[in-house]
């Protein structure tokens, strides 16, 4: 089971590494290493969330995820991303913009880090929105229940998610212009800038979210008929059908799933800088760890892993929201890598500690705890 998930991604490893060796001797193979563990611990949160959705999927569209998804995951965010942010920013050409990064490394990096606070804020908005609509949603479980409780009934404002958003917004864009007047105005503009990326990234949350939203609306209306036919089927002693997203809905899912892994890809894309500017080692560094997350999504899905453990998906959602203030603090100011993937690393496992011990509760408290468990799978 555990090869047949994780075989590509032990492949990809091999190649990547000895085509890191080939490149650039044993420096590059250690850099091409670091920059996979780097990926793989920022991402893992992303692999939980990912997992989350997923499950709601029929066999085609899992496959269509894996297949497409990892081209876009890899090809797409970790090799052609940082090339466009600098086309975009520097106003240069596609094939100027790869040229200087081949070429002249160190100008190449100037340019990423010029655009860093757009990227930032347009990442942190659409990461904040997905935080900030998970704790103000009232759901059967709660994992810090003192916060969630509260929290919950604040969510029965309208619109507030995207209010507080944008009041957070709004602080960063006027603090990073204050700040860029007070030391010379280098950045002075770019409050503007980030401003305009931040709303992007809101309004890029509100369609793709809106719409797999919609759409899954749509697919509980349907499992419903269809769970009326199935217990009529059961009553006439037909076998039962289980009901994944298809269509148009799945569709729309595998767009937000796109867009949410991008927005994750924004820090290791950003911190993979801090270690190398070598866009060569840069793609086969995070391609590697981008695999990783697609496998270990994967694994969690067939094993079930969410349904078991179930504070896993508070722990990477309360992740997210962490991840989406660091984006927008290094608008301003320079956070550490380790950092950042140490607070996910730390969310998740205490969730998942937290889940164990809820397990073995639930199993001491015998048939009482089966009954609370298989409500909770069953979504009562």
């Amino acid at each position: 089971m555990l090869l047949k998930t994780f075989g590509w991604s032990f492949a990809v490893t091999a190649l990547g590494l000895v085509a890191a060796v080939f490149y650039g001797g044993w420096t590059a193979f250690g850099i091409v290493a670091i920059l996979s563990i780097l990926e793989i611990s920022l991402s893992f949160d992303n692999a939980v969330v990912n997992a989350g959705i997923l499950k709601k999927m029929n066999a085609f569209w899992q496959k269509i995820f894996l297949t497409i998804g990892i081209l876009i995951a890899v090809f797409g965010m970790r090799l052609v991303f940082p090339v466009v942010i600098v086309a975009v920013s520097a106003q240069l050409g596609p094939v100027e913009a790869v040229d200087l990064a081949l070429t002249d490394k160190d100008r190449y990096q100037e340019l990423v880090t010029d655009a860093h606070p757009s990227i930032a804020a347009f990442g942190g908005m659409f990461l904040l929105m997905i935080f900030l609509d998970f704790i103000f949603e009232d759901r059967d479980i709660k994992w810090l229940g003192w916060l969630e409780r509260p929290l919950a009934k604040l969510g029965k404002v309208d619109m507030l998610s995207v209010c507080i958003a944008l009041v957070v917004l709004l602080i960063s864009a006027i603090t990073f212009g204050a700040h860029a007047h007070q030391h010379g105005g280098a950045h002075a503009d770019k409050a503007e800038t980030v401003l305009l990326a931040g709303i992007a990234g809101l309004i890029t949350y509100m369609i793709v979210g809106g719409l797999s939203g919609y759409f899954e609306d749509k697919l509980e209306e349907e499992e419903e008929r269809e769970h009326e036919e199935e217990e009529a089927a059961e009553r006439a002693g037909k076998p039962k059908s289980a009901v994944k997203l298809a269509g148009k809905a799945a569709f729309f899912m595998f767009l937000y799933l796109e867009v949410l892994d991008a927005s994750f890809s924004f820090d290791g894309v950003i911190g993979a800088f801090a270690i190398t500017n070598d866009i060569v080692l840069m793609a086969l560094g995070l391609g590697i760890g981008a695999m990783y997350v697609r496998s270990l999504t994967v694994y969690l899905v067939r094993q079930g892993t969410l349904d078991d453990y179930v504070y896993l998906e508070h722990g990477a959602h309360y992740a997210i929201g962490a991840l989406a203030v660091i984006l927008l603090v290094t608008i301003q100011y320079e956070i550490n890598e380790i950092i950042t993937g140490l607070v996910g690393v730390v969310l998740i496992g205490w969730s998942f500690w937290s889940s164990v011990r809820r397990n073995k509760r639930l199993a001491e408290a015998g048939p009482e705890g089966d009954q609370e468990k298989a409500e909770v799978s069953s979504g009562v």
